[in-house]
């Protein structure tokens, strides 16, 4: 027998579809549904392509003989070493900007058995917001009144964006909130409770693991208080919630903490920037911090296995870029990258260069470029939305250099659809006289 559909019925159907996607967009509705349809649609993804599988072989490098001389323990550098190195790259990527750091003369503030902070305005984050999200909890600590739609504006024009560097969180302190940030890596717990004692919250960057996501990802949290009687910090995170309901031991602090060089944000209004870096000490000079966070990465390869010795190789390889000994910033990650290949693959941290993208200026600087082709490839293709402007710059700048000039436009073009405005592939492309 046939059934016979109404014009009615048939009708319905798409006036429903069209309600629902009606309903689904406006924001309260948006705000609360949009992170279950990306969790249902990632994992249906990542089920059909596990990331966790591929596994990035460098085809360029020196090999297994680099270890030896990569991790041999050397004293600490001076606060105001000499870079050695016999040539000097031209950067055409992204970059930090260095700053003259003023002459520290101010004593830190005596250290408290417990320090608690008030004064910080905790909100959770909206869907994919986790950056913007921490960067307004830390700066309403100093009175700002903006929220993360605010700082998200800025930061990450099109809300897909993956990610939030430390370097453009600097820059929006400093050109929209009107105040002063310090970027450093290697950092200590002793060093967090002086600043926090002293009365600066810290922004860090770390390692997240949940059971309502897929593996392993970056987060950022703003550290407002110690016990040392406890062994924790009071935390404000976007994700979990304020310091009234949330501490973390500070074990558990360095474990995640390591997975990102032990990179620390700090914010101050201008009048206060000589007693910040009284506190920071020798780790105020630039060169003498990434020096120093290579050789403590060089110190944790020795004691660490697995996937914490995976992200040493990686921390010593991204301080060496910053110290432009690409060269042996190649190395470490080669070393690094092998190591990955022997993590279980339940643990591998396979979003890595979403957040930290060392090994691009690694490779390409080194004339790796090949590598450079593989490893953005594999971080693009694996992606269940490939919202990670750098990965596209990278892949432009090594079609480039091998002569694959439409290809490298077409892929800084798409940088920008990743995020508008995104200052290294404008330039490139302005370069290749095309209008962004």
């Amino acid at each position: 027998m046939r059934v016979r559909f109404s014009p009615l019925y048939l009708l319905a159907v798409p006036v429903l579809c069209l309600a629902v996607l009606l309903i689904y967009n406006i924001p309260f509705v948006h705000d609360r549904l949009a992170w279950r349809v990306d969790q249902l649609r990632t994992r249906l993804f990542y089920a059909i392509n596990p990331p966790q599988e591929v596994v990035f072989v460098p085809q360029e490098g020196s090999g297994p003989t680099a270890q030896a001389a990569l991790i041999t323990p050397t004293p600490l550098p001076s606060p105001t070493p000499t870079i050695t190195s016999t040539t000097t790259p031209t950067r055409t990527g992204p970059t930090e900007t260095r700053t003259q750091v003023p002459t520290a003369t101010l004593t830190p503030t005596p250290l408290l058995e417990s320090v608690r902070l008030t004064g910080i305005t905790h909100d959770y984050q909206k869907w994919n917001n986790c950056g913007p999200a921490t960067l307004a909890m830390a700066l309403s600590y100093w009175g700002w009144q903006g929220d993360q739609l605010d700082a998200a504006a800025f930061l990450k024009p099109n809300a897909r964006d993956k990610n939030v560097m430390p370097y453009e969180m600097e820059t929006f302190v400093e050109e929209v909130a009107g105040l002063q940030a310090v970027v450093r890596v290697g950092g200590e717990l002793e060093l967090v409770k002086q600043l926090v004692a002293a009365g600066f919250p810290v922004l860090i960057e770390k390692g997240f693991e949940g059971a309502s996501f897929d593996g392993w990802m970056g987060h950022y949290e703003v550290v407002s208080g110690y016990d040392n009687a406890r062994s924790v910090f009071w935390v404000y995170d976007s994700y979990v919630g304020p310091d009234d309901d949330f501490t973390v031991e500070y074990d558990v602090v360095l474990r995640n903490w390591r997975a990102f060089n032990y990179i620390y944000l700090v914010i101050y209004p201008a009048e206060r920037e000589a007693e910040v870096f009284s506190i920071l000490g020798p780790q105020a000079d630039e060169t003498y911090n990434f020096q120093y966070a290579a050789q403590k990465a060089s110190d944790e390869i020795f004691a660490l296995t697995g996937r914490d010795q995976y992200f040493a190789w990686y921390n010593r390889g991204t301080s060496l870029v910053k110290l432009q000994d690409y060269s042996g910033a190649a190395e470490a990650y080669d070393q690094a990258f092998a190591s990955y290949a022997q993590i279980d693959e339940k643990l591998r941290p396979w979003r890595m260069l979403w957040y930290q993208t060392g090994p691009y200026f690694a490779y390409f600087y080194s004339g790796r470029y090949y590598d450079v082709l593989t490893l953005a490839d594999n971080t693009i293709t694996h992606a269940e939305e490939p919202a990670i402007e750098e990965s596209f710059y990278w892949r432009a700048m090594a079609k480039m250099a091998l002569g694959d000039t439409a290809g490298a436009i077409e892929d800084f073009q798409t940088s920008l659809v990743w995020h508008v405005g995104f200052e290294p592939s404008s330039y490139q492309l302005a370069l290749l006289g095309i209008e962004p």
